[in-house]
C-alpha cells in the first residue's frame, strides 16, 4: 500500500506572496513621492475634476500616507486582508477616476507616482491595465490573505 500526499495548496501561498509584494511595492512607490510633495498630490487630485476643491485637497493630502501604510502592511504581511481590501478600494477608485477623465475628454497625467496635471498624450489604456491588474492582486489577497513569509502567519498562525 502506498500513501500519497494530498496537494496542500501551497502554490496559492506563493501566489499570495507575489501579489502581496507587487501590490505593496507599487503602493509604496506611488505613495512616497506624493507624500514628499503634498501640493503636487493635491494638484493631481484636483485635475480629475471629480471632487469639490477642498475635498480634492484633503484627499490629495491623505491618500499618499494611506498608500504608504497599506504598502508597508502588505510587504510585511500584517493585517493582509484589511490592507488588501483598502488597496482594492483605492485601485477601484483610481480605475473609476481614469475612466471618468478619459470619457470626459480631459487630458491629464494620472499622478499615480507623483506629478499629475495636464498632458498632450495621456496613457489611459496603460494606466487602466496596470490598475486593473493591481485590483486583481488585491482581490486575490482579500479572498485568500494567507501567504508565505507573512507576519500574519507568525503572529496568528
Amino acid at each position: 500500500m502506498t500513501v500519497t500526499a494530498k496537494p496542500t495548496g501551497q502554490w496559492k501561498d506563493w501566489v499570495g506572496l507575489v501579489c502581496r509584494l507587487v501590490l505593496g511595492g507599487v503602493m509604496l512607490a506611488a505613495g512616497i513621492p506624493k507624500a514628499m510633495n503634498i501640493a503636487e498630490s493635491q494638484q493631481a487630485t484636483r485635475a480629475y475634476q471629480l471632487l469639490p476643491y477642498e475635498l480634492a485637497n484633503a484627499w490629495g493630502m491623505v491618500m499618499p500616507f494611506v498608500e504608504v501604510v497599506i504598502g508597508v502592511l502588505l510587504i510585511i504581511g500584517l493585517k493582509t486582508r484589511l490592507a488588501a481590501i483598502i488597496g482594492a478600494l483605492l485601485m477601484l477608485a483610481f480605475v473609476i477616476g481614469i475612466i471618468s477623465v478619459w470619457a470626459r475628454g480631459i487630458k491629464i497625467d494620472c499622478g499615480c507616482f507623483g506629478g499629475g496635471g495636464p498632458v498632450d498624450d495621456p496613457k489611459y489604456g496603460q494606466e487602466l491595465l496596470r490598475d486593473g491588474a493591481l485590483l486583481l492582486t488585491a482581490l486575490w489577497l482579500a479572498i485568500r490573505p494567507r501567504t508565505k513569509f507573512s507576519l500574519d502567519a507568525r503572529l496568528f498562525g
